[in-house]
């Protein structure tokens, strides 16, 4: 299950609620993004956290979705001139939750 909202990724955009002819390509990043997170984590997030819990999902990981979907939304050509490979400050959210072994 996604851990943010289509409505959250809108936000994140800049869309109004009613703009609604590209919510499928957002749902489709929503889920793209999340994935590609939980695996630079090494886990599945809500396996680890729970919204319903005492342990909820932390604000910096949903941002970091929201980042990524953002990028993804705005830059969709494989080769853009932003030169990226993910946007600012993602690889540092999602490396502050990782559990390292050696």
């Amino acid at each position: 299950m996604p851990i943010v909202t289509l409505q959250d990724a809108k936000e994140q955009l800049g869309l109004t609620p009613s703009h609604d002819e590209d919510d499928w390509l957002i749902a489709g990043k929503i889920d793209a993004a999340q994935n590609h997170i939980e695996r630079m984590l090494g886990f599945r997030i809500e396996q680890r956290f729970d919204d319903e819990s005492l342990r909820p999902v932390p604000p910096a990981l949903k941002e970091a979705v929201l980042q990524l979907v953002a990028w993804w939304f705005e830059n969709r050509e494989s080769a853009t001139d932003m030169g990226r490979e993910l946007p600012f400050g993602v690889r540092d959210i999602v490396d502050g939750f990782r559990e390292w072994t050696f």
